[in-house]
């Protein structure tokens, strides 16, 4: 497996307005994504190049995200394709990473986890797992339909 970029996500105070000043300046594809990320936060997907139905790029280029900026300060983050997140995590600490958002799914898509390098970058690994949580989603879903 080639570890690539494979997605991006840019932090904005008015995540509208960046979304329009993207899709101005570039003629970036830019939608609100309808299902549910982590916290329940707003996200748009940025699609820099057209992609299948799995959402991988059908030609060279990375598409990517704009979500609500988290905290002062932060920078965009890029992700790298790996075989397993757990792996590279613990790979990544051995080499002096530290993580700053533990392992989570994508439900659907995938799994990534965020850590810093010994430099202090914020950087992404992701790993493509159709399953990734799934099965929590209907846990959480059948608890609610009792209710």
């Amino acid at each position: 497996m080639d570890h690539t970029v494979v997605h991006f996500e840019i932090p904005a105070d008015n995540p509208e307005r960046a979304a329009e000043f993207y899709r101005e300046l570039f003629g970036w594809d830019i939608k609100k994504y309808e299902g549910k990320v982590a916290n329940d936060m707003d996200y748009w997907m940025v699609k820099t190049v057209p992609s299948d139905e799995r959402g991988q790029p059908v030609r060279p280029g990375v598409n990517g995200g704009i979500m609500p900026r988290m905290f002062p300060g932060q920078a965009p983050v890029n992700y790298v394709a790996v075989e397993d997140v757990d792996e590279f995590v613990q790979k990544g600490e051995q080499l002096g990473a530290k993580v700053v958002m533990e392992k989570h799914p994508v439900p659907g898509m995938g799994w990534f986890a965020q850590l810093t390098d010994p430099e202090g970058n914020v950087f992404a690994v992701w790993q493509h797992d159709p399953a990734a949580g799934l099965a929590e989603q209907t846990a959480t879903e059948a608890s609610h339909a009792g209710r």
